[in-house]
């Protein structure tokens, strides 16, 4: 690994048989086991532990104190803030070995989790959402759905920026920050093509 092209930080394991893309840096006492993928550009805080058959897309980042378990895949530019969780088993107890039982969690493109968030392993958390700080979340999240509390409920649309969103009397609405448009139909949230 003498010609890597990610940084790791010296307090850092990294295990053999890992994929590390480059540009990535990961930092003090984090741990990444073998089969793990990281992507292009991503950022690994403190404390960190990537595991087995753990998937993430490029641009990804994850703050300290978070703990990726096997069945977890996050897409290209996800966040993943400090201390929240993810779960991989649904009805653990320490006697009983449920290896073979881990579920599946999909975090898709450009989705945000909240500081002390809980992630419910067997959800999927669609494009650009945004789960609130502390939220636990118990059931598969929409595109750009903003969502919080425990559990956690809908609470409101937000763009790719991660503003919120106000809908119109004809469902339109446009990103304060950026002016992109999204249209509110049968339920769910569609951005727009540029006119």
């Amino acid at each position: 690994m003498a010609d890597k092209e990610y940084f790791a930080h010296p307090t850092a394991v990294i295990d053999e048989g890992c994929s590390i893309g480059a540009g990535s840096k990961i930092w003090h006492f984090s741990h990444i086991m073998p089969q793990a993928v990281i992507g292009e550009n991503c950022i690994i805080g403190q404390n960190v532990y990537v595991g087995n058959k753990v998937r993430l897309g490029n641009n990804v980042k994850v703050q300290n104190n978070v703990s990726i378990y096997e069945g977890v895949i996050c897409e290209d530019d996800v966040f993943l803030g400090p201390s929240m969780v993810f779960t991989n088993v649904i009805n653990p107890r320490s006697v009983v070995s449920r290896k073979h039982e881990y579920m599946k969690t999909l975090v898709r493109k450009g989705a945000s989790i909240g500081a002390n968030a809980t992630i419910v392993c067997g959800n999927e958390i669609g494009e650009y959402a945004f789960i609130g700080a502390g939220a636990v979340v118990t059931k598969p999240v929409l595109p750009y759905a903003l969502v919080m509390g425990n559990p956690a409920q809908h609470a409101g649309w937000v763009s790719e920026y991660g503003e919120k969103l106000i809908f119109d009397k004809n469902n339109i609405a446009a990103c304060g920050k950026t002016c992109e448009k999204y249209r509110l139909e049968n339920g769910k949230v569609v951005k727009l093509k540029n006119e």
